[in-house]
């Protein structure tokens, strides 16, 4: 049993909160750009420190008129924008509890969540996010809820709907509202963040002030505080509803770096050349994708042999940093193809980029190589809705890729006999909220069986090698982690998803999924006509064949046991709407493996169960 720590650095006072990150901002800087607004033509406006926290006091004092008392759980359902923080930082002020809703749940999923919370209001986006929670209320009579607000409301401008909400709150004064907001200390909670639901009914994580504070002061007292400073900035486009966003969003308040918000990710392009972060946050898939489309531009413009030689100069370059053996001529190929080719990847993401921090999955080694040699440092993590976001992280000075990083500030790392990864520390929840049986099963002597499988090497990074609750059991007893296998494959331009099978089977197999966004620019370069649908191509022998040429890749780094003996391409997506994906895009197994039956039973030659 292997275990790794990181001793607190300096720590926040007891009786501090979260909403004290913003108040230092509004006293020490008011006149600094804490955030960014664009509009249609993606052309950005500062909002200050001292806007930012006006608008919040209003807010604030609104809910409070409106009756919502200290500890109260207040819901807030829309899609990533400026007035989500807001009106989450509103709610803290109040005194209140935040109950974060994915704008994509369902009727049902909300009423869950508004029962299980026992949520008294919601914030919802607009008017037809407001109709999914008030049929929620109508349809499983949930009294505790007595108020609902929208963002936006018909006719009038983003964001006018909230001043409805602050118009209530004229009669309370300063006084009470600052007794409100200064009330709550570092043990108090904060916030109940429902897990994705991969398996059975979401559960509350319940996550006290001391767990975004603190962990945020942490991360600030580390090198991460290069990352993150007050001439910094980002952009938001992942839910925050999702804890990843979430905490980042505090981070950034707490450091004073300038934050914008992409709602709508069809404009996120536009949207990176026009803010140019400096950092971003994201998941492995928007790397993928980032390295798939230049690649596609490349082969589509006859420049494929170009572009490949390229990237394995960057991939090289990055390796030899790591090794110690960098030659002149490496210097020289990277500086050609620098100019070349790199330059252009860097203006697609708006010149400025340096550090980019990806989390909720495994992240190609290769593709951090490449990344770093074009010019962006991935620092890749790991941690869960449970842990607050991250339990460790790669960082400027102590990064090794292919790892996930050593422990933050407070936290710790314990590698169990099984494999599982047990943590504790700074970052970790109180518990799930009303689940003592749920409690009961994750801790043991205040270590959190995290349910991932992983293993810290001699210097103390943690690599993460799978699922526990994943593993696949063949019928001749092999042990099979799908997630090496579906990360290789997923990778390559032409893959969507991909869900590796095989439990109780006689040999690991796959499903396979097409990109819908990449297929006609990989079908026009591989000579086939770009307007087939993903059911047609599916059929195509060409493609296939590609995809049999990116399994026998995988399986070259595993077993022949262990490798994909036959697959089957899909013809359509997994998606959110019928249940195979969660909002944070992890697959929900058990529904993939009922919905494509059929296709799994063909791979075996059996007749698919009878449901």
């Amino acid at each position: 049993m292997r275990e790794i720590s990181e001793p607190y650095h300096p720590r926040l006072s007891p009786e501090s909160n979260i909403t004290d990150f913003l108040e230092r901002q509004a006293d020490e800087r008011p006149d600094h750009g804490l955030f960014a607004v664009a509009d249609e033509q993606d052309q950005w406006t500062d909002v200050s420190a001292r806007d930012a926290r006006e608008r919040v006091r209003a807010l604030a004092k609104g809910l409070i008129a409106a009756g919502v008392g200290a500890g109260d759980r207040v819901g807030l359902m829309a899609a990533t924008r400026l007035e989500w923080t807001l009106v989450d930082f509103a709610i803290w002020y109040a005194g209140a509890v935040t109950v974060p809703i994915y704008e994509t749940s369902s009727a049902t999923q909300v009423a869950w969540i508004v029962e299980d919370a026992d949520v008294c209001a919601v914030v919802a986006g607009d008017e037809s996010l407001v109709k999914t929670v008030r049929d929620a209320v109508h349809r499983e009579h949930l009294p505790q809820l007595r108020d609902v607000w929208a963002m936006d409301v018909a006719g009038g401008e983003p964001g006018s709907g909230l001043d409805e909400l602050a118009a209530l709150g004229a009669d309370v004064s300063d006084e009470d509202l600052e007794a409100r907001r200064s009330a709550a200390n570092l043990e108090d909670l904060a916030t109940i963040i429902y897990t994705s639901g991969t398996t059975g009914r979401p559960k509350g994580c319940e996550l006290t002030h001391e767990n975004f504070a603190e962990l945020v002061n942490q991360t600030l007292s580390s090198s991460l505080g290069e990352v993150v400073r007050p001439d910094t900035s980002t952009v938001l486009f992942i839910p925050l509803a999702h804890v990843f966003a979430r905490f980042v969003s505090v981070l950034t308040v707490a450091a004073g770096a300038r934050c914008g918000h992409v709602t709508d990710l069809k404009r996120l392009s536009n949207s990176l050349q026009t803010f140019q972060p400096s950092f971003v946050l994201a998941v492995p898939r928007v790397f993928e994708k980032i390295y798939n489309a230049a690649l596609l531009n490349a082969q589509s413009g006859g420049k494929d042999k170009i572009f490949r030689r390229g990237a394995d100069v960057a991939v090289r370059w990055s390796r030899a940093l790591d090794s110690g053996k960098m030659t002149a001529p490496l210097r020289l190929q990277r500086a050609f193809y620098s100019a070349l080719i790199y330059r252009r990847i860097r203006a697609a993401m708006g010149g400025r980029l340096e550090y980019a921090v990806s989390g909720g999955g495994p992240l190609s080694p290769d593709l951090a190589h490449f990344f770093r040699g074009v010019g962006l440092t991935i620092l890749e993590g790991y941690g869960l809705t449970e842990t607050t976001a991250p339990i460790t992280v790669g960082r400027p000075g102590r990064l090794k890729i292919g790892t996930v990083g050593l422990p933050l500030g407070g936290n710790a790392v314990r590698i169990a006999e099984d494999g599982e990864i047990l943590t504790r520390g700074t970052s970790l929840m109180r518990g799930y909220h009303d689940r003592p049986e749920a409690n009961e099963e994750a801790f043991e002597d205040g270590w959190f069986r995290t349910g991932d499988l992983g293993s810290l090497d001699e210097d103390g990074f943690l690599t993460i090698t799978g699922r526990k609750k994943e593993l696949i059991v063949t019928a001749g007893g092999k042990n099979v982690a799908p997630a090496m296998l579906e990360d290789a494959i997923r990778s390559d331009a032409l893959i969507s998803q991909v869900m590796v099978v095989g439990d109780a089977k006689p040999f690991i197999a796959a499903i396979v999924t097409l990109d819908a966004d990449t297929l006609p620019s990989w079908l026009a370069a591989h000579g086939l006509p770009k307007d087939l649908d993903v059911a047609a191509a599916a059929k195509e022998d060409r493609v296939r064949r590609h995809v049999q040429e990116i399994v026998d890749k995988a399986n070259s780094a595993v077993s022949r046991a262990e490798g994909i003996r036959e697959f089957r391409i899909l013809d359509r997506d997994f998606s959110m709407e019928e249940g195979h994906m969660t909002p944070s895009l992890k697959m929900k197994r058990a529904v993939i493996m009922q919905d494509f039956a059929a296709e799994i039973a063909d791979i075996y030659g059996e007749a698919p169960a009878q449901g």
